[in-house]
């Protein structure tokens, strides 16, 4: 099991062991328990695929087992996970499979103390004091397997097991890409064992959750147990994925041709024999060297394109590794310098609920303080209703949380195991936390949001939005005026723009005389608008200026004929489907807007009398109903929905039986499915851009 501890950033409070036992009796109990808590965690990560704790909460119950053994020695058996590697097999599935020579674990460094101690540990094992030379490579989070060759052809593939015996997975491995059925040029006639890492890189992952969501599938925890977990396939097996794991060699336990006298030589040997072995390592010459290398590795982590939990560092002569010999776990001559955690337990405390800028509604879980990703992490974002309910997070658990790089805290998984009785499932607050309004969830979204104008949280952006060239089109109230003017408390709510004057804007900072006189006609000329770019500056979710028009039409340019529309009425519109149809009957049977709507009239904004567009009545898309899904090369989404609505037609949001085409692009969604479901004709992106020629 591969651990995930802090490296150089200095080790945390709660990363501390606990002290040793008072006594031998009070040190053989607490091995018990040890003993039977990791033997538990080993069945669950190497058997069931399904770990419970982070790696580095694992690896301290390792470390406060091993430190109890050494200082009672006679409490260490053969027997003790701390002499084992991995777990046993369980129950029935693949078959067994022997290692004539034993897969080990590797020892870990946590910082560069520790990787200098085994430096000296190696100069003194064998007798010298000049710097010895290493092979610094990557530590990959994957899953060890052996390969067999006879005679160069691929006849067997094994997991590792607890390092003697493992499951023979062969069927699943020969569908991994990068594994040669048959070796290149220049091996060894017999039999070969070539050891390395089978993972998933990060890309292949993304592309694999964001199919498995879109069948409606839970998706992948992490790539590590996603590799694990799709070589142990024995039903349903899902060759995709196996098609998307790499196999990454690092050694030849079994025929190693002559000359072949370092490590450094192995993975030259390896990569003759057409194994991809990861590019990143370097040769050594002393501890300096190295913790250099390790250190630039950690900081490229999030740039290799896969994951990676440290560096590992090998005494380069086979000789010396000889020499030196193994542990019955681990090889002496090596070890993991590992890189801070990115995963690691705590408790959730509390969740409380943030408004952002667009009124999202968003849980955020209060933690318990632990050092996570080289940074102490108290937040983390649940997202939404659907993934606390999804992932069953509440208040109290015990949870593992994650963060890769920069990457926002998330948590990973509840270990309900510890759950304290009581604990009750959470529910997002009907009303919103910053102003106290209805919040709504439209049908098919899963984000809940504020649909106030005057929401405290969403104002700012709001103000932006009723300024844009799109919606009132104000010249001159930019981000950073709406700042000052929100800050200083002129703007109070979205009506008060109109209500600013001369002396007001004077006060500003950076806000001359003249400044301020051409805002002011900027907002006189911005009050006598467009019924359609009204209703789009009030930012009413998915209204935007083809919706707003289709509105407009029919209700002929009355407000409060729009205001008093039921949904079932909207929904009728041709062009407004169910979901634009709950958003706008929403958002006006909030008093707070409706309120709102009539001071912006008061202060001025209006339209002249309406006059109803139409489409063109010519053009290759006249008449027609089109949906857009993926993305396109050629053109962006507003450009292709301009396109269309220039050639004649309609461009709607969602996929019916009154669609006439819809426009799949690069990763379609769920909208494509739905079209083959339906018959609808579907354009890719050269027969859509053919058609739109003909225009």
């Amino acid at each position: 099991m591969s651990a995930d501890p802090s490296s150089k950033a200095p080790a945390p409070p709660q990363a501390s062991l606990p002290p040793l036992p008072p006594d031998r009796e009070s040190a053989a109990r607490r091995v018990r328990e040890l003993t039977a808590e990791i033997r538990r965690h080993d069945v669950l990560y190497y058997v069931k695929d399904e770990p419970e704790i982070a790696d580095a909460e694992y690896d301290r119950l390792m470390r406060e087992l091993d430190a109890i053994e050494t200082t009672w020695p006679d409490l260490r058996g053969p027997d003790s996970p701390t002499q084992r590697v991995g777990a046993p097999l369980v129950g029935e599935g693949f078959k067994p499979f022997e290692h004539r020579v034993r897969m080990l674990s590797l020892d870990n460094a946590m910082d560069e103390a520790e990787f200098r101690a085994f430096d000296e540990r190696m100069k003194r094992l064998l007798g010298v004091e000049t710097p010895l030379e290493y092979a610094g490579e990557l530590k990959l989070d994957g899953a060890a397997v052996e390969l067999i060759y006879e005679n160069g052809k691929l006849v067997a593939g094994a997991t590792r097991g607890d390092g003697r015996v493992g499951e023979d997975v062969t069927a699943n491995l020969r569908r991994v890409l990068t594994i040669p059925a048959a070796l290149g040029n220049s091996y060894p006639a017999g039999r070969i064992s070539v050891r390395g890492e089978v993972i998933l890189p990060l890309r292949a992952f993304l592309r694999l959750n964001r199919r498995r969501r879109e069948r409606e599938l839970d998706p992948l925890v992490n790539p590590r147990n996603a590799a694990a977990g799709s070589l142990r396939q024995l039903q349903n097996v899902d060759v995709e994925r196996l098609r998307s794991l790499e196999f990454r060699a690092y050694a030849i336990a079994e025929g190693l041709p002559p000359g072949v006298d370092s490590q450094w030589a192995v993975l030259e040997c390896l990569r003759t024999w057409g194994f991809t072995v990861t590019e990143e390592c370097e040769r050594c010459v002393g501890p300096d060297a190295a913790v250099d290398f390790h250190r630039r590795m950690e900081a490229r982590r999030g740039t290799l394109g896969i994951e990676v939990d440290g560096t590992v560092f090998k005494v380069n002569s086979l000789a010396e590794q000889q020499e030196i010999g193994n542990l019955p776990r681990s090889p002496r001559w090596a070890i993991a310098f590992k890189f801070p955690p990115q995963q690691e337990t705590t408790v959730v405390e509390a969740i409380e609920v943030n408004v952002g800028r667009t009124g999202a509604l968003t849980p955020v879980a209060v933690l318990r303080p632990v050092f996570v990703g080289g940074v102490t992490v108290s937040h983390a974002s649940l997202h939404n209703q659907d993934e606390v309910e999804r992932k069953d997070i509440r208040v109290g658990d015990t949870v593992v949380v994650q963060r890769a790089g920069d990457v926002i805290p998330q948590v990973v998984q509840v270990v309900k195991s510890r759950r304290p009785r009581g604990a009750r499932a959470w529910t997002m607050p009907e009303q919103c936390p910053a102003c106290g309004a209805t919040a709504q969830r439209l049908e098919g979204e899963a984000v809940t949001r504020c649909p106030n104008l005057d929401c405290p949280a969403q104002l700012k952006n709001n103000i932006w939005h009723l300024a844009s060239r799109g919606a009132l089109d104000i010249e001159g109230l930019g981000e950073k005026l709406i700042d000052q003017l929100v800050e200083a408390g002129h703007v109070r709510r979205l009506s008060d723009v109109f209500a600013l004057d001369a002396v007001t804007l004077e006060g500003l900072e950076r806000m001359a005389a003249k400044s301020a006189a051409n805002l002011v006609r900027a907002l006189d000329h911005a009050r006598a608008t467009s019924f359609a770019r009204f209703l789009v500056a009030l930012g009413i979710r998915h209204v935007g200026a083809g919706v707003a028009e289709l509105l407009a039409n029919y209700v002929g340019g009355d407000l409060d004929r729009l205001m008093a529309a039921t949904r079932e009425e909207l929904e009728a519109v041709e062009g407004v489907g169910p979901v634009i149809a709950q958003s706008v009957a929403g958002f006006f049977a909030d008093p707070a807007n409706r309120e709102e709507i009539g001071r912006l009239q008061a202060l001025g904004v209006h339209w002249p009398q309406f006059e109803a567009t139409r489409p063109p009545s010519g053009g290759p898309f006249a008449g027609k109903r089109v949906v857009l899904t993926g993305g396109l090369d050629a053109l962006s989404r507003e450009e292709a929905k301009q396109r269309i609505e220039r050639a004649g037609g309609q461009v709607t949001s969602a996929v019916s039986k009154k669609t006439d085409y819809v426009v799949a692009g690069a990763d379609p969604g769920s909208k494509l499915r739905k079209a083959e479901e339906l018959e609808i004709e579907i354009l890719d992106e050269a027969a859509f851009l053919a058609l739109l020629g003909a225009d």
